[in-house]
């Protein structure tokens, strides 16, 4: 038990009329919506490093987050970390929470001695977990922040850097899966390059597309029944990210053969850098057979990069997560918040509140979702807006071939005439609900 958290209670849910900043008024983990209870719904889960490693930092400015485990640098402070962390967990009382593995434990001087301190933080996790309902929705790497990983990981030009990556992913597929974790993640924070002129792509992708493939033979190899994620994210680090967007995803896992292998864990914050909306990310992996998790967060629109911030937008919000049901919900995935404080909120009070907002505004956008498809309006529209393709005729002209539309064409029997989209009807109708 630390101190950081003194004096807050479990956040307890009081409903819509609530007036305390510091109570629950939109996420009730009991609700029963479409047959399920909200919390196996939603699947909160709380991210480790906004949450505890970050110090507050900006490209502008240094660290102003002033955290008893801080500086983080010995196995003591390491576990004050953790100690706060399992306190929030059971302030909010979300079923689960995430990681990387320099998240969690200091930095050695060796790779033995680095994970000597992972396994001794593992040790105190699985401990602490054993008496609570918490459990681990992902674990992951951070092979992005040290200085070796400057020129990438798996696609790194010195294949001794290549073997390094291996061998921290091997030890944290090894962690997750002794926390009975439900998903493993990959996030190549700098698998892409900042310039052709000292770049063979084709190599790069090649080593990382085995590596890939390294790592779904490792997770049959040790039993891990959890479900491996990679998540895109476009230009940040990296000038030119390998891992840009859904599809570009999707392409790289059928070039490898990990189509049926590997799914995709989407942030709402990286499908606005790549220049689409969440939603369409959603769509696209569910279209594709990939969805896996989320990262829910959201970006500054008036900022060209990565600003993380807690979700506060009920109809973005809203939309994902009807494509999310139309998917069928979530299995292992689930809704990880990958979202920090501003660098001026800086008391436990703040961190609280934060994850109480971005809970209630998913609670909300969920039952929006939730209460469209019960209601078909959006189905409807689909249905009458693509029902020409539902005649034998359409069906028939897909078996066919150019030169037999074309006779068709030009003997006058199709001649087609626009219909309207419906576009701001349907938008009206999903302000129904939000």
């Amino acid at each position: 038990m630390s101190n950081f958290f003194h004096g807050i209670d479990p956040i307890a849910y009081e409903g819509p009329d609530s007036t305390s900043p510091l109570a629950f008024r939109h996420y009730n983990p009991d609700e029963v919506i479409m047959g399920k209870r909200m919390e196996e719904h939603l699947r909160f889960a709380v991210a480790y490093w906004h949450s505890f490693a970050w110090e507050g930092g900006d490209p502008f400015g240094g660290q102003t987050f002033e955290r008893p485990w801080h500086p983080q640098d010995d196995i003591g402070r390491a576990k004050t970390k953790a100690d706060a962390a399992f306190d929030l967990f059971d302030i909010l009382g979300q079923p689960y929470f995430c990681w990387h593995d320099a998240d969690i434990r200091p930095e050695g001087d060796s790779f033995a001695a680095s994970l000597s301190n992972f396994e001794t933080i593992i040790d105190y996790f699985e401990e602490k977990m054993s008496s609570r309902k918490i459990k681990l929705l992902w674990g992951t790497a951070n092979m992005f922040s040290h200085r070796r990983w400057m020129s990438g990981a798996s696609t790194n030009p010195d294949p001794d850097i290549f073997a390094y990556s291996a061998a921290t992913v091997k030890t944290c597929m090894d962690a997750t899966h002794r926390l009975n974790g439900e998903n493993y993640v990959l996030w190549g924070g700098r698998e892409g390059y900042e310039t052709l002129l000292n770049t063979d792509m084709g190599r790069e992708l090649d080593h990382m597309g085995r590596f890939l493939n390294m790592v779904v033979d490792y997770k049959h190899k040790i039993g891990f029944k959890g479900t491996i994620l990679v998540e895109p994210k476009p230009q940040e680090p990296s000038k030119h990210q390998y891992d840009y967007d859904a599809a570009t995803c999707y392409g790289f896992l059928q070039k490898y053969g990990l189509e049926n292998e590997v799914k995709l864990n989407l942030e709402q914050g990286h499908a606005i850098l790549a220049g689409h909306s969440f939603e369409h990310e959603i769509a696209t992996a569910a279209a594709l057979g990939v969805l896996g998790s989320i990262d829910m967060n959201r970006n500054d629109y008036q900022s060209g990069w990565d600003t993380d911030q807690f979700p506060n937008n009920t109809p973005e919000v809203a939309l994902a997560y009807y494509h999310i049901l139309k998917d069928g919900g979530f299995s292992t995935g689930g809704t990880n918040f990958d979202a920090k404080l501003r660098r001026q909120s800086l008391d436990a009070e703040d961190l609280v509140a934060a994850h109480i907002g971005g809970m209630d505004i998913c609670a909300r956008g969920f039952k929006a979702a939730a209460a469209m498809i019960e209601d078909g309006g959006l189905d409807k529209a689909l249905a009458a807006r693509y029902s020409g393709w539902d005649s034998a005729s359409a069906k028939e002209m897909l078996d066919s071939d150019l030169s037999a539309i074309f006779n068709q064409v030009h003997s006058g029997q199709i001649n087609p005439q626009p219909t309207s989209g419906r576009q701001e009807i349907l938008e009206n109708y999903v302000n129904r609900f939000v």
